[in-house]
């Protein structure tokens, strides 16, 4: 049984987030070709080059899917759910920094934030739902182990 009101803990979390975050390194690298990783922001679209100030990003925050599924998942589940490759993607530190654990939808609502980051809106709303697709069908996958 699981604690529904256990509170956030992020430790499972951040041990398969830097496991994810090496992997899409080693794909970038290869992708880049000349050592350099290769990236394409989330929600610009623009080009992101190693040495670029970019941060990993989970597109839908840890703590929101926590507290989503706290009462059906351990934290070890909930790790993979907010780990999901469809959750996680990268974009530059100052975008991330702006958006802290604002839900997506919600700092995409706010025009200057949208204008000042360059924002593609249509591309961070595909990011958005895709994201939202990967970690149901991650929820859908664990519980479905659990039969």
């Amino acid at each position: 049984m699981h604690n529904p009101t256990r509170p956030y803990h992020r430790l499972e979390i951040d041990l398969l987030f830097n496991k994810v975050k090496a992997q899409m390194h080693q794909r970038a690298l290869a992708k880049g070709g000349d050592g350099i990783a290769l990236y394409t922001d989330c929600y610009t679209g623009e080009t992101l080059r190693g040495g670029d100030r970019y941060d990993y990003e989970h597109i839908r925050s840890s703590e929101a899917v926590f507290m989503k599924y706290r009462d059906r998942l351990t934290n070890h589940e909930i790790a993979e759910v907010v780990n999901c490759p469809e959750n996680v993607s990268v974009t530059l530190r100052t975008i991330n920094q702006s958006k802290g654990k604002m839900r997506l939808e919600d700092w995409l609502e706010n025009a200057n934030k949208v204008s000042n980051h360059g924002i593609n809106g249509v591309l961070a709303r595909k990011a958005l739902a895709n994201a939202e697709m990967g970690i149901q069908r991650k929820v859908d996958e664990i519980l479905s182990r659990k039969l």
